[in-house]
This record gives structure tokens, sequence and C-alpha cells, in this order.
């Protein structure tokens, strides 16, 4: 992350599973969209109390609107630039991703990405859970119907490098 970065839209509560031929299960986490990056943080400092305010109160703000452009208070681009000293967090220059799309599915919006790091192709999904079920493992229950074009046309319009 550079010094002069700011986020442009923080979305928490977000699942992400790999499109792989023999993957199972997924990982939850945030995706960050910063000016010049997008970022997957699945291992982040925050709170647990904070999470699950914000959680509920974007839970809120979709079910009024399904603009997915917004952030959160109480976590900013210093927490960011922590949260990415743990490698086991993505953060991806808009070049780096060689294909991104959305569809909406009868169950929920679904974000896609294909993107290489360090010399291995990845695919992703990404859904905004709205609800949890804990045991035996956590995973969502209920997804969000979400609008992801003006996030997707942010990260095309700053892309050099287009298919």
């Amino acid at each position: 992350m550079e010094p002069d970065e700011k986020i442009q839209a923080h979305l928490v509560s977000i699942w992400r599973e790999s499109k792989k031929f023999f993957s199972v299960g997924g990982r939850e986490g945030m995706l960050i969209l910063t000016d010049k990056h997008l970022m997957f943080i699945h291992k982040t400092e925050a709170k647990k109390k904070w999470w699950d305010a914000i959680r509920q109160r974007q839970t809120l703000h979709f079910l009024r609107s399904k603009d997915t452009m917004l952030t959160h208070d109480g976590y900013d681009e210093e927490d960011l630039k922590q949260d990415l000293e743990n490698e086991k967090n993505v953060e991806l220059r808009f070049d780096d991703i060689l294909d991104i799309s959305y569809e909406e599915k009868d169950w929920g919006s679904v974000l896609f990405i294909e993107y290489e790091i360090d010399g291995k192709l990845e695919k992703h999904q990404y859904s905004i859970a709205q609800d949890w079920v804990k045991y035996p493992a956590k995973e969502p229950t209920k997804y969000m119907k979400v609008d992801w074009e003006e996030f997707v046309q942010y990260i095309k319009d700053r892309q050099k490098i287009t298919r």
C-alpha cells in the first residue's frame, strides 16, 4: 500500500470461494478497494465488537440501497496498513486482475475475479453474507443482493492493461 492511498470502498462479511476444480469451503473477510489496489483481508486486527456492529449496519445499508461503494467508520488507512503486514491477506494491483465480472444468482450477487499473483493464476468468487451458521464450520446461510457494477467499473477504469 502506498502512503497516499485512500479507501474507496470497504465491505465486510465477504465470503470468498476458490473456483478451482476440487476446492471446498471458503473464507470470511473484508474486501477493500483503494484508489490503487484491491485487497482481501482475511486476518484483521479489528475488534470483534466493531466487526459485529459494522456487519449489522452494512446489512441495513444493503436492504435500503444496493450500492457497494461504501466505507465504514472505525477502520481507516492505518488499520489497513497494519492488516496488510499479515502475509495471508491479499493485495492486488489493478493490472494484476486479468478478469473481473459479476452475476446475479437466485440466492445473491457474485463478484468473479481472476488474477495472477506470484506467477500463479487464481480464480475466486466473492459474495456478501447476511446470515451465518457457526457450527460445525462457519459458513453463510443467506447472501445479499447488491450492485457490483460501480465497484467493477472503478477497477476497469484504472487498469492500464486490459484483455
